[in-house]
């Protein structure tokens, strides 16, 4: 079984695993003492990198805000030679909508004073007094994310600027409470930004922009792959089965609300209703399934193999509820897709787009 590789994330001195563990799914999918099995096999395997948010668990509730933060520093606590073993990453939630009051007070803009509490509030749940890649959850300005697509001018309102808030994150690295900076759900325009704020104010450099990156959404390539490739930005690819898409779990069912156990498309009406539950999203995993058992591969191998070679991809964050699944996404490390295979992967994306974009 080929050696997960490593790779220094965004030119810093961060070496992330290759293939991350996302944990959004625990304290609602996954209990706490299974989320422990799940992060102490993943450090067996080789994974060292872990990525968390204040937002977690998935679909988001008040009472299980912070749970999966919770849980990880449970595991530190349990473990103290684990948290110099892993590289940690963690995101502070973008301004606030939909009515999620528990986040800050439901705040419509993301302040320098809501980012130092957001971060002070992890570093607790976490059991840790540093957080290596400290990351914006999704951006503070109006910008068409989570499904939406077009961008609209009249939704425009003021918020704390991109400078103000690099300004408060330069705090908590200066502070000694985060080493690194990230993005993610992050534009072109965003990472741009960015860095240019960074440059004209001597501020951190982000090192990293998490996006949604598979093969029903390749929204990345759209320019993306040449901004983070041209400034030395490092991709953390989220969400390569598609919520269970590509894995082929609901080729035959659909997204069933009666079969629940199928995974959280089914188990969720929430993600029924977002841009993983799209009924043309379900027509393209259904023809990259069929696709991969021509080529005598699973839906999974396939689709996770895709981003796993990807040069634009520096770490593939695979989310998963059982320890069987961590161990199928793992051993799919090292396969290769031949030139052909991808080709008509390109063809079949040209037909279809980014339906879960």
């Amino acid at each position: 079984m080929a050696q997960v590789e490593k790779a220094s994330l965004g030119g810093s001195d961060l070496q992330v695993s290759r293939i991350g563990l996302g944990t959004m799914t625990f304290g609602e999918q996954v209990g706490e003492a299974d989320s422990h099995r799940i992060l102490d096999a993943s450090l067996a395997r080789g994974i060292n990198f872990i990525d968390t948010a204040e937002m977690y668990s998935v679909p988001t509730r008040r009472e299980t805000y912070g749970a999966t933060e919770t849980i990880i520093g449970r595991w530190f606590a349990k473990n103290p030679g684990a948290r110099n073993q892993v590289v940690l990453a963690s995101k502070v939630a973008g301004p606030v909508r939909n009515g999620m009051d528990w986040v800050r007070g439901g705040a419509p803009d993301l302040t320098p004073a809501g980012i130092a509490l957001a971060c002070d509030d992890s570093l607790k749940r976490l059991q840790t007094d540093v957080i290596d890649l400290y990351q914006i959850h999704w951006p503070n300005r109006n910008v068409p994310t989570f499904g939406a697509v077009y961008f609209d001018p009249a939704k425009e309102q003021p918020q704390t600027s991109v400078h103000d808030q690099l300004e408060a994150l330069a705090r908590l690295v200066k502070a000694g409470k985060v080493r690194h900076l990230g993005l993610s759900n992050e534009t072109p325009w965003g990472v741009a930004e960015f860095l240019r704020a960074a440059e004209q104010h001597g501020l951190p450099r982000i090192v990293s922009v998490q996006n949604a990156y598979s093969l029903l959404n390749r929204s990345v390539d759209n320019g993306l792959d040449e901004m983070l490739y041209r400034s030395g930005v490092g991709l953390l690819a989220y969400s390569p089965l598609a919520f269970g898409q590509l894995a082929g779990k609901y080729d035959e069912t659909g997204f069933d609300a009666d079969r629940p156990e199928l995974g959280r498309i089914a188990r969720f009406a929430a993600f029924r209703s977002q841009r993983w539950g799209r009924e043309d999203a379900l027509a393209a995993a259904r023809e990259y399934s069929a696709l991969a058992r021509a080529h005598g591969l699973t839906p999974a191998q396939m689709a996770l193999a895709f981003c796993y070679g990807s040069w634009r991809v520096a770490s593939t964050l695979i989310g998963v509820t059982t320890l069987e699944q961590l161990d199928q996404n793992i051993s799919a490390w090292g396969t290769t897709l031949a030139p052909e295979l991808l080709a008509t992967i390109d063809a079949i994306r040209w037909r279809r787009r980014d339906p879960a974009q």
